[in-house]
């Protein structure tokens, strides 16, 4: 009967700890694509080389590519602008040139004229990729190599280098990344979760920037602050999500009273009216991931 017991409880406790919910964040300043020129097999490496001004969807990329089967890598300098990569391979005169170019984009203004300001420099090579032109997760873009153009390729559906993953280890070996699914801005923190017979539930508390353009609107705001409940399938897979604001700039929303219950399983936030949207209230059940929305 002991041993029984003993096997009845290591089973439930494998159990509770497979079905463990946890969240990783990791910031990466580096990426590395495969793609092809020409029908060519390449590997591409960029990292983030700093902000040409104050936006973080504008900055410099360093880095390089080889063709596979030779592996020999040619360096490249270039700038990311809002999904656009331009990137350059100045022959010899690499370093020094890299360094005049970046010196000479110092605002939006200037990342507009990147390839005429790259140009003055006399690139070797012209490596130009942009993400609006996205086909099955396939980035088209084109090389300019000796006077000729030819087709290139990324195997991947984004090209932004600098990113802020929020990593959600699953139960069932399952892992997604807000990245994907969310949006670029990352700041979430994990609250609660629970299962149910049918679905379950993830609670998230986020606070992050309103805009990753410090200059644009609302970029030197208090940022967005609010919750998310996320919704799986009885296997852990990801199904949708719901937002709730409890602050924004975006949407000015700034009047509002905070409330925790004496046992602190709930806190209750009360907006009042904004710009946009009547006054309501926020329930949140830390306990049982849930949200309720209320006038």
């Amino acid at each position: 009967m002991k041993k029984i017991f003993i096997l009845l409880f290591s089973l439930t406790l494998s159990f509770f700890l497979c079905q463990k919910v946890e969240l990783k964040k990791v910031t990466d300043s580096s990426q590395i694509f495969k793609g092809e020129i020409a029908g060519v097999p390449i590997t591409m490496q960029l990292h983030f080389a700093g902000i040409a001004d104050c936006s973080l969807y504008q900055y410099f990329v360093d880095g390089w590519y080889y063709y596979d089967k030779y592996q020999k890598k040619i360096p490249l300098t270039g700038v990311y602008d809002y999904g656009k990569l331009s990137l350059y391979n100045f022959g010899a005169q690499q370093k020094i040139n890299s360094k005049i170019f970046k010196e000479k984009i110092t605002s939006p203004q200037t990342v507009e004229k990147t390839n005429e300001i790259a140009q003055l420099l006399t690139p070797k090579e012209y490596i130009s990729f942009n993400q609006d032109e996205t086909k099955e997760n396939t980035i088209q873009g084109n090389i300019y190599l000796d006077k000729k153009t030819y087709p290139a390729r990324l195997f991947t559906s984004n090209d932004m280098i600098y990113r802020y993953n929020n990593y959600l280890i699953l139960p069932n070996n399952k892992k997604i990344n807000t990245f994907d699914f969310i949006n670029q801005y990352g700041g979430n923190e994990l609250i609660s979760y629970t299962s149910g017979e049918n679905r379950n539930r993830v609670l998230l508390y986020f606070e992050h920037s309103s805009n990753l353009n410090a200059c644009g609107r609302c970029g030197a705001s208090e940022g967005e602050k609010g919750y998310r409940v996320l919704y799986f399938t009885k296997d852990w897979n990801y199904k949708n999500y719901e937002k709730f604001l409890i602050e924004s700039c975006l949407d000015n929303i700034y009047n509002v009273t905070k409330t925790k219950s004496k046992d602190r399983k709930t806190i209750q936030y009360k907006i009042g009216k904004s710009d946009t949207a009547p006054a309501y209230t926020l329930t949140i059940d830390l306990e049982n991931a849930s949200v309720i929305k209320s006038k």
